[in-house]
């Protein structure tokens, strides 16, 4: 039986902005923190086994794969720290009356999107820089 009516244009309507970034970023982020925790279980049960089982282990996270994956787990478990804070700040309701629904408007949780990326960015870059140093010997 054919239907007349037209079809749902989805998401060819939307224009992308950050909110919609830090959605998908936040739902990627929260999977592969699940990821990241049967690494961390790896360690634990490594830890737990024997010395060969951790050396296994510390092999696997010296080499390249195994730092970008420590790297982008600390990222998502910051982006995911700050973007929920993001999100607590903004369930106060502060920016969203009926002034600032004008869609000539652009919203302050656009900028404070890129600015919550900018810093989980920037905060898993520091923990490794800190991490670099406390290997190397240094102060940190």
């Amino acid at each position: 039986m054919p239907t007349t009516r037209p079809l749902s244009p989805h998401l060819g309507i939307y224009r992308w902005r950050v909110n919609m970034l830090q959605s998908t970023l936040h739902r990627l982020t929260g999977l592969f923190l699940c990821v990241g925790a049967l690494l961390v279980t790896w360690g634990l049960i490594a830890a737990a086994s024997s010395g060969r089982a951790w050396d296994i282990f510390a092999e696997f996270c010296a080499s390249w794969i195994g730092l970008v994956l420590l790297f982008l787990w600390t990222w998502s478990l910051l982006f995911h720290l700050c973007n929920g804070l993001q999100h607590l700040l903004r369930d106060a309701g502060r920016g969203f009356g009926p002034a600032h629904r004008d869609r000539a408007f652009a919203p302050s949780y656009w900028s404070a999107g890129w600015v919550v990326i900018a810093i989980s960015v920037a905060l898993a870059v520091l923990v490794f820089i800190l991490l670099a140093l406390r290997m190397n010997g240094g102060a940190a």
